[in-house]
């Protein structure tokens, strides 16, 4: 089982948008990093922490499940659509997404501000300074304290 952190801005899409619609493609990820993630390390079942970026109070909102494995971005293909790449081919696709489930949203929102300040986190990618990847990879024990401590709230 992988444990990852994927970014959204709740104005674009946000957990309850995708509590709405159950199931939904995590389409316009356009960093290599983040994209070699979804296209070669997530796996069906894996969960997610689903984080508000670019908010009053960025944080972790609750968790969603990886629904399908990476496969190629076609908003890529299509000039019409906001992440049209005209590099990316569909013979040779520069962009992959996965597809998300809901799984949960937490009562609260457990925000930058706390996760900065938990030595248990002090390694996370999440809290190191400067790091904007949209998607991050979370390890067990970090994934199981954050749980720990959504569920008491």
């Amino acid at each position: 089982m992988g444990y990852w952190l994927m970014k959204s801005e709740p104005d674009v899409f946000g957990i309850d948008d995708l509590e709405r619609v159950g199931v939904e493609p995590w389409e316009g990820v356009r960093n290599y990093q983040a994209r070699n993630m979804m296209r070669d390390e997530m796996k069906k079942g894996d969960l997610a922490f689903f984080y508000h970026s670019n908010t009053t109070v960025p944080g972790i909102v609750g968790v969603l499940r990886i629904h399908r494995e990476g496969y190629p971005d076609d908003a890529a293909f299509d000039p019409d659509h906001n992440y049209y790449d005209p590099k990316s081919d569909p013979d040779n696709p520069r962009w992959y997404r996965v597809d998300v489930a809901f799984e949960e949203k937490f009562s609260e929102v457990l925000p930058l501000s706390w996760l900065k300040q938990q030595p248990e986190l002090s390694d996370s990618p999440l809290v190191r300074k400067g790091n904007r990847l949209s998607i991050l990879p979370v390890t067990e024990a970090q994934w199981r304290f954050i749980m720990e401590h959504a569920h008491r709230r």
